[in-house]
């Protein structure tokens, strides 16, 4: 075995975190190498990449020559060690695994399993997000971009028309009281019944957020009318 010369002096500016749980309770109860081995790739490849929605292709691991190079065993490749690796981890539930579609092709994409990340399968399997060349249960209605979705400001002048100051200051208020997915299914809502007003909109909000989202579908004919509740009241209640 040759013996490591040590670590540069600046070479902890570039090291990839690891999550404190991952040390303290996952890594007792890895007993596979490859497993550890292909779980730290992970991390780095993911932590590397820019943007927030990052995860790994299969074919990406594949072209990891320091990572194939670490994982032949016996007689198996080191495709099919990783192969191996890959199915424990998600098992496991350290990473989340996909398989999607590529020109046709199915392709395995793998997340780290965070809140954020298991929120974002979720979406992709309902079809609500999708990734860039890749497609979710050979559905071309899913073709998805990682590109960051528009902001409500942006959502506006592109549904609703010119934003004005007075506009914007409602919008930010809006942030502060309701989940961004309920202001942008609410835009959509709007949009879908032709009534491109901040007003209608707003009204949608409140009546979710008095009646009960339900369904995610504004229910125009309900008798009911929206809480009288104060801006301030509802952030309460969204904050608690």
């Amino acid at each position: 075995m040759k013996q490591f010369s040590g670590f540069p002096a600046k070479a902890l500016q570039s090291a990839t975190p690891i999550p404190n749980l991952f040390i303290n309770g996952l890594l007792p109860e890895i007993d596979s190498l490859a497993e550890l081995k292909v779980t730290l790739h992970i991390f780095r490849a993911v932590y590397a990449k820019k943007g927030s929605l990052r995860f790994v292709t299969i074919s990406e691991l594949l072209s990891d020559k320091a990572l194939l190079s670490g994982l032949k065993e016996g007689g198996k490749s080191a495709a099919e060690v990783l192969k191996e690796a890959l199915e424990t981890a998600a098992e496991r539930g350290t990473i989340l695994h996909l398989t999607l579609a590529k020109e046709g092709t199915p392709e395995d994409v793998y997340f780290v399993n965070t809140e954020a990340d298991r929120r974002a399968v979720e979406k992709i399997k309902n079809g609500e997000l999708s990734l860039t060349g890749l497609k979710a249960g050979g559905q071309s209605r899913l073709e998805i971009s990682t590109e960051p979705a528009p902001d409500i400001f942006t959502l506006y002048e592109q549904n609703i028309g010119m934003l004005t100051p007075m506009i914007a200051d409602e919008l930010r208020e809006a942030e502060k009281i309701y989940p961004e997915e309920w202001i942008r299914e609410a835009f959509k809502e709007a949009v879908h019944l032709n009534k491109r007003s901040w007003r209608y909109i707003e009204r949608i909000l409140e009546n979710w957020a008095s009646e009960g989202k339900g369904d995610g579908t504004y229910r125009g004919d309900s008798k009911k009318s929206p809480g009288k509740r104060s801006k301030q009241e509802w952030g309460q209640i969204f904050r608690s």
